[in-house]
């Protein structure tokens, strides 16, 4: 979960916590990522922190997004 009371930033902490799932296999390559409805109700966050934690997914290359499709979890290197 995240927590409103630490320092870092709550779209930090989400996008820590969805890496932590996909290095842990529990979300597979090409694979999609959760709806941002699904995250938001999940972890109690705003849209804007959703989209903020992929956009930081993306930017680490753990996720991509493809147009009208979706985002899915990234083939591994």
């Amino acid at each position: 979960m995240v927590d409103e009371m630490s320092p870092v930033a709550l779209y930090i902490q989400l996008a820590d916590l969805l890496a932590k799932q996909i290095e842990a296999g529990k979300l597979k390559p090409r694979q999609p990522l959760p709806s941002e409805a699904t995250l938001q109700q999940e972890y109690g966050v705003a849209r804007g922190t959703v989209r903020a934690a992929v956009r930081l997914l993306r930017e680490r290359g753990l996720v991509v997004t493809l147009p009208a499709r979706g985002t899915y979890v990234a083939e591994k290197p």
